[in-house]
């Protein structure tokens, strides 16, 4: 399930009538005898998010991670580009979030790209304390709702020093995910450590393939088509190592993903 940019933006702004009412008891009881649907939401920014036609072939490792999950656990998206932990929280969009999740959801958030944005109030969160206190709500909040929260740290940006050593550049925002997991006991995806340590075995030249690289742009954060879908793996794997899910929840863990599945709606 992935928002329009239309939705996302309207999202925003007020909580959808329908989504409160599928809160209730009728939505969340079994079909039949089988499990009922499930949903699990991302938080997140620009490296998770939607991309649209005008953006292609940038491709947020969200809109890759459905491949991956069986057909009853689908994905809403709800990551946008620039977003902060902090951003995401002022502008409703966890509100929103919060008003559609339901008992037996999984809220999954990634952030810290955009909160070490020093020159940006409106953005910027310290590791140790504003970081970890907004973290909190999204945790705070899903638990209120009988959902489960799921901690990631920030996937790795493609960076390499002298030696041809992949190198980290997020300061200490991972390490103060990885406390507060373990603080609030909540399920952790280190996806920080699971792409450093691919783009170091891929090397220089072949993480070039995973990353935002045309003719005209060399980015360096965001992925293509094959990186997204490298990202999602590792997410989807992490979900099932770490017990959020079980086997049955997820797919194609170990096959070939054709990068044709990728599609960009226009609007």
């Amino acid at each position: 399930m992935s928002l329009t940019r239309r939705q996302v933006t309207t999202a925003a702004l007020a909580a959808v009538p329908l989504a409160v009412a599928a809160t209730g008891p009728a939505a969340a009881a079994s079909t039949q005898g089988r499990p009922r649907e499930r949903t699990l939401y991302i938080a997140g920014d620009s490296t998770a998010a939607q991309k649209y036609a005008d953006a292609a072939p940038e491709t947020g490792w969200g809109m890759a991670l459905p491949f991956f999950l069986r057909e009853r656990l689908f994905v809403a998206n709800h990551a946008v580009n620039g977003r902060s932990s902090k951003s995401f929280i002022d502008e409703g969009r966890l509100d929103v979030i919060l008003a559609a999740i339901r008992p037996g959801d999984l809220l999954l958030v990634q952030f810290g790209h955009n909160d070490s944005k020093v020159a940006d109030p409106t953005r910027y969160t310290e590791p140790w304390t504003t970081y970890q206190d907004y973290l909190r709500q999204y945790v705070d909040g899903a638990r209120a709702r009988g959902a489960r929260p799921v901690l990631a740290t920030s996937v790795e940006r493609r960076k390499f020093d002298a030696e041809g050593n992949a190198v980290g550049t997020h300061g200490e925002y991972p390490a103060a995910v990885r406390a507060l997991s373990e603080e609030e006991g909540v399920a952790l995806l280190d996806i920080q450590a699971l792409s450093i340590a691919l783009w170091q075995r891929l090397g220089v030249e072949e993480t070039e393939k995973y990353f935002n690289w045309t003719a005209t742009e060399q980015d360096n954060t965001h992925f293509n088509p094959p990186g997204a879908i490298a990202v999602a793996r590792m997410v989807g794997a992490e979900l099932l190592r770490r017990r959020v899910l079980v086997r049955r929840d997820v797919r194609r863990l170990g096959e070939v993903i054709p990068e044709s599945w990728i599609s960009w709606p226009e609007s």
